[in-house]
């Protein structure tokens, strides 16, 4: 009888690339001695304070999946369980930040701000969808048969590697938002400060 612990690795090592999505967002420093515009910088906060929610639900997502990854005689019905649940609270976090930066609009006095701000709102977006499907599919697996189980794992699995490409395209979507001013006018929040050191440390004991 194939355990589920294979596939639970493979999840989780697909799903780890979501904590670098945030930490793209809120892990930015900046050396400028003059500030930016005020403007700026309350656009900023408007984003950043809206990042340790969502960030928290994606970490804790990751979380709960590599804490089964070490389990292969997890009951299907609680793996099923697991996975919904963490892939549900991934697209509301994802969905929240998207939600976030549409709402700030914007950053003002950039040049190209708005396409860059759309971008990374629709790739934001387009990762909520996809664990929303990922979820739909969860909810769909056979848990009295553990081989049906094991097998509809590992569609989910391979579901996976294309939204680690969309979490590639997000992270990049999210510097280039990010680029010059805006970069200086996030680095002085301290909601996106937190973010950041709370995800890199998620980040290490997964790792670990």
């Amino acid at each position: 009888m194939e355990g589920t612990n294979p596939v639970n690795k493979k999840l989780t090592a697909a799903l780890s690339g979501g904590a670098v999505l945030v930490v793209a967002l809120s892990g930015c420093s900046s050396n400028k001695d003059s500030g930016p515009d005020p403007k700026l910088v309350a656009w900023a906060k408007t984003v950043c304070d809206a990042v340790p929610a969502q960030d928290a639900k994606i970490r804790a997502a990751n979380a709960s999946i590599a804490k089964i990854a070490t389990d292969s005689n997890l009951p299907p019905k609680t793996a099923k369980e697991t996975y919904a649940q963490a892939f549900q609270d991934m697209a509301d976090g994802y969905k929240g930040l998207a939600a976030a930066i549409s709402s700030a609009g914007a950053p003002p006095g950039v040049e190209g701000g708005a396409k860059r701000q759309q971008d990374a709102a629709k790739n934001l977006n387009g990762l909520a969808t996809s664990y929303s499907d990922l979820k739909k599919k969860v909810d769909g697996l056979d848990t009295k048969d553990q081989g049906k189980f094991a097998s509809g794992l590992h569609d989910v699995a391979d579901q996976t590697k294309a939204i680690g490409q969309q979490s590639n395209n997000g992270t990049e979507a999210l510097k280039r938002l990010e680029q010059g001013d805006v970069q200086a006018a996030i680095a002085k929040q301290p909601s996106c400060k937190v973010a950041t050191s709370a995800t890199a440390s998620s980040s290490s004991k997964t790792a670990g």
